[in-house]
């Protein structure tokens, strides 16, 4: 007896991809993207002074000076970015010496402490157009601010904690906030005759000459009485120069156009009160 061929059994292609799937080893995860790490810092330099950053100045894009600094007086210390714009030349780098003043090519040395960047561009401006342009757009812009200090600043007479203070970079101090930082003035001082002793440019004067012309001698009160009415002046000194500042008009009549700005070497002294009550 002959059976009928069988023919194969094929089974689904789907069932294969399935037993296949069941047979083969499952995949390995792919690994993670490596991370990228920041370089470490490079380690600071402990053989430079320390300063503050004002950013990189737009010395390089400023065609115009009427839009430089005029807020921040520069320091010992502080560094600058300076170009001529008719020079088509990239910004060179300068600072403040010790002395208070910049070096600035083809004119020399120029006094820089205290002044503005936009300030002291318009004060060299004419000596670059007396010899080299027939028009310098000079412009100055602040890099660096040095942390070192502008100079000392001395208070002393009737004030409650008087001594010497710094001026720091950027401080802007007046007389009757440096009296205010001194703890104010005592029960007896003579708030509307505080005087503020300054020396005189480019004359030097010892701490202890400037002590000895804001403090004279005590003397009785018959002779404070007769001094007033006598026609005898004091003899001027040549290398100072005395202010009076009115310390009620600033503070209790709010005349703070009244308040002088504090510079480096600059005493106050409060003085007693003639009569005291």
């Amino acid at each position: 007896m002959k059976f009928p061929p069988v023919s194969p059994i094929v089974p689904p292609i789907a069932a294969l991809c399935c037993a296949a799937l069941l047979v083969l080893p499952s995949p390995v995860a792919a690994a993670p993207p490596s991370i990228v790490r920041p370089e470490a810092p490079a380690p600071m330099d402990n053989s430079s002074p320390l300063t503050q950053s004002r950013g990189n100045s737009t010395v390089g894009l400023t065609t115009s000076m009427e839009v430089l600094n005029d807020s921040t007086k520069l320091g010992v210390g502080d560094h600058v970015s300076f170009r001529i714009v008719e020079d088509r030349h990239e910004p060179i780098r300068l600072f403040v010496t010790d002395s208070g003043e910049m070096e600035i090519p083809l004119v020399g040395r120029v006094k820089a402490l205290d002044k503005t960047c936009k300030q002291l561009a318009f004060e060299i401006k004419p000596l670059f157009e007396k010899e080299y342009f027939k028009t310098a757009t000079v412009i100055i812009g602040l890099d660096l601010v040095s942390t070192k200090s502008r100079g000392k600043i001395f208070i002393t007479g009737q004030v409650k904690s008087g001594g010497v203070m710094e001026l720091m970079p950027g401080d802007t101090l007046t007389v009757s906030q440096a009296i205010l930082k001194a703890g104010g003035v005592g029960d007896f001082a003579d708030k509307k005759n505080i005087r503020l002793v300054r020396k005189k440019e480019g004359v030097r004067v010892a701490t202890a000459e400037a002590l000895q012309i804001a403090q004279p001698k005590k003397v009785s009160i018959m002779k404070k009485v007769g001094s007033i009415f006598s026609r005898k002046k004091e003899a001027t000194n040549e290398s100072t120069i005395t202010y009076l500042v009115d310390l009620v008009d600033i503070l209790e009549k709010g005349h703070l156009e009244r308040d002088p700005e504090l510079k480096p070497g600059d005493l106050i002294y409060v003085p007693e009160r003639l009569i005291n009550y």
